[in-house]
């Protein structure tokens, strides 16, 4: 249902996007800041990245990373990078565990998420737990699909949740971090993560980013809301 909301909602959402101004929020001095610090952060964590790729090679086999289509900036579509986590049939489980457990499928239909999630392998388990397995973010930050700060990416079928709020949405680049993961993550509701997207854009410093990446570290460490 939601895909087929989002597409027949099609023309408004792309008449809020024309009405987003064509620089992204931040600017100048946001796209700066992400680039000096992403290009920083790649050569830091390189040697994490090398052992994680061996790891999910050893323990799972091939491929190492996934390409998600992502809805960006101006509403575009990017491939977002994150570890594999899930296993290489994760759509044919997916589709035989929610047809046969009505509560799993009242639970993905709401929130997109499920509690357990049978697709996921156990280092899958440990890399989400951690945040890990959305390390290779970094180089999207670097193309300027997305920035440190900002937005949850959404997938197309999320578009038609978000209503009149896209259009906040689609003014920022999306985030690796942002108000939602420092904010419980899962533990909200989704109309709480609109309203919280909505407001980063609509109120957006450049102090309430640094102020983010400040609360990311505790959040991670403690893995609230993260399954």
């Amino acid at each position: 249902m939601g895909l087929a909301v989002a597409i027949q909602d099609s023309t408004d959402f792309a008449a809020l996007i024309t009405d987003a101004p064509d620089a992204p929020i931040g600017g100048r001095t946001k796209r700066v800041f992400d680039l000096c610090v992403s290009l920083f952060a790649v050569v830091l964590v390189a040697p994490l990245l090398i052992l994680l790729s061996l790891l999910i090679l050893v323990l799972d086999g091939g491929p190492v990373f996934i390409r998600h289509t992502r809805i960006g900036r101006g509403g575009a579509k990017f491939a977002c990078f994150k570890f594999r986590s899930m296993v290489l049939n994760g759509d044919e489980v997916l589709r035989s565990h929610l047809a046969s457990n009505p509560d799993a499928l009242e639970e993905w239909t709401l929130t997109r998420k499920l509690t357990f999630d049978p697709r996921v392998t156990q280092l899958g388990r440990i890399l989400r737990k951690t945040s890990l397995d959305e390390l290779p973010q970094i180089f999207n930050i670097i193309m300027g699909d997305m920035s440190f700060v900002g937005p949850r990416p959404i997938v197309e079928e999320e578009i038609y949740r978000y209503g009149s709020a896209f259009r906040e949405y689609s003014r920022a680049r999306p985030g690796l971090t942002g108000r939602w993961q420092v904010s419980g993550r899962n533990d909200t509701g989704y109309d709480q993560r609109v309203a919280l997207d909505q407001d980063y854009v609509t109120n957006w410093s450049f102090a309430r980013d640094i102020v983010i990446l400040m609360l990311t570290v505790p959040a991670v460490i403690k893995a609230k809301g993260v399954y």
